[in-house]
């Protein structure tokens, strides 16, 4: 028997184990769960968001929610998983919380060094009949989404033609060989998302549908439908009641964000005069030009983030089956790495109203537990509007890249962003929050790891 076999078998009986002690305590109670992640969402992006959407005397709706904690995001390093690092990605962070395990940023659902599956929340709840929703504005086949339900080595293996010595970007080449049903693995992002079961799944992602799946003649989406998905992609077909499994695809890839800054400027150096190019110490400096958030045109026809979690529960509630529903609003962080702060707050500004559609039907669901949180911190800083250093005779401004946003109350709001000196942003290292509503309270400490998420999701599906 190969390793790759052996790897697998490992990894059944490992499932096997917990879905018997997932099945000896589950009760008859139809508890729901529904865990909002906002990607890159920590208190520098939820204040900058606060700031511009309601003021700084302002709340927004996650704000008011009764119970809050603090949330370790914790990783290890690939090639010494027994040694901590401090700054996740959205693939191990969500794994985490999808999983319960720890393991080194880009892997779905696996360990580290060892490539191991880890059983997430999915494959325990398909066993009991939980209905299972997933609502992302990213590619539902994302590192976020694909977390729940995925197992590879690799995130940006999410279609059949990105599998082996697929160049990512700038020369970044993954492979993710030993994935390969062929080999023995479950195949590509894509292709694991039909067979996982998963009874919706909303959002962007359509051209990692359209290849031919592994060792076939249809496409991945013609696979979906032979195994019962109905498939739309327009926002209008979201309305009505569907029945079955809805897949729901909107966009190529990551659904464009409801805002964008004025004539789609983003975050720009400070500029300093010729005299300073001789010294640091001479010379003056100028800001860049305040600006205004406008309404992005390729967000047109879009469905919002509100209108997919309303379809998902519309889809998901019964009277006698849980569901657990994942709903991310992912654009915070990737206009984050873009700099681009008026992108990260209608971002913001869409988890919040799909926020407000999980607590209405909370109302009439009194059982179902509400988690709010980030997968990881992100590049992204209030600074005053001026250095307190100004009346020092010498050109004293933040090294990183600056946008003065113009906010509703009157005032300018100065975001800086200086992870580094390349074409992106990078996440950082802090904790980020975590809200829930009524149903959290006692069931939350005031300070948790991030791998504690998935206990608290698997023990309220239980309890």
């Amino acid at each position: 028997m190969n390793h790759l076999w052996t790897k697998r078998l490992v990894n059944l009986l490992r499932l096997s184990a917990l879905i018997v002690a997932f099945s000896s305590s589950i009760s008859a109670s139809a508890n729901n769960v529904i865990l909002i992640i906002g990607d890159g969402m920590d208190d520098n992006q939820i204040t900058i968001a606060r700031n511009y959407l309601v003021g700084s005397n302002g709340q927004l709706l996650l704000d008011q929610l009764p119970m809050r904690s603090a949330v370790q995001v914790l990783s290890v390093d690939e090639d010494n998983p027994k040694r901590a690092i401090y700054v996740a990605d959205s693939a191990n962070s969500a794994t985490s919380m999808a999983t319960g395990g720890i393991t080194s940023p880009g892997r779905i659902g696996t360990t580290a060094g060892a490539d191991l599956d880890m059983v997430n929340i999915v494959e325990l709840a398909k066993q009991q009949d939980i209905k299972i929703g997933l609502v992302t504005t990213a590619s539902i086949t994302d590192a976020t989404p694909a977390s729940f339900y995925a197992h590879v080595n690799e995130r940006g293996c999410e279609n059949p033609e990105a599998m082996v010595n697929y160049e990512k970007y700038a020369g970044i080449v993954i492979d993710c060989s030993q994935d390969l049903k062929g080999n023995g693995g479950l195949g590509s992002i894509s292709e694991q998302l039909i067979s996982s079961g998963v009874d919706v799944a909303l959002g962007g992602g359509m051209k990692h549908f359209t290849p031919l799946a592994e060792g076939s003649e249809q496409t991945v989406l013609g696979l979906a439908e032979t195994n019962g998905y109905k498939v739309i992609s327009d926002a209008e077909q979201l309305s009505g009641d569907h029945g079955g499994k809805l897949l729901g695809l909107f966009s190529p890839s990551t659904m464009p964000v409801r805002w964008h800054g004025e004539d789609g400027r983003e975050a720009e150096k400070a500029k300093t005069s010729f005299l300073h190019r001789f010294h640091n110490m001479l010379g003056s400096v100028t800001y860049p030009e305040p600006m205004g958030c406008e309404d992005n045109p390729g967000y047109a026809g879009m469905p919002s983030l509100a209108a997919m979690t309303a379809t998902a529960l519309t889809e998901l509630q019964s009277d006698e089956a849980s569901f657990f529903l994942m709903v991310e609003s992912a654009s915070i962080d990737k206009q984050a790495h873009g700099r681009k702060a008026c992108g990260s707050i209608g971002e913001l500004q869409q988890l919040d109203e799909a926020l407000a559609v999980a607590l209405e039907f909370a109302k009439s669901s009194p059982d179902t537990l509400i988690l709010v949180t980030a997968d990881h911190g992100h590049a992204a800083q209030i600074l005053s509007e001026r250095t307190i250093y100004e009346g020092i005779d010498i050109p004293i401004y933040s090294p990183g890249y600056l946008v003065r946003v113009n906010t509703p109350e009157g005032a300018i709001m100065t975001v800086n962003y200086a992870t580094n000196n390349f074409v992106s942003e990078e996440h950082t290292g802090i904790s980020v929050p975590l809200l829930t509503n009524q149903e959290g309270i006692g069931r939350v400490s005031a300070m948790i790891r991030q791998p504690d998420i998935f206990t608290l999701v698997k023990d309220y599906l239980l309890d």
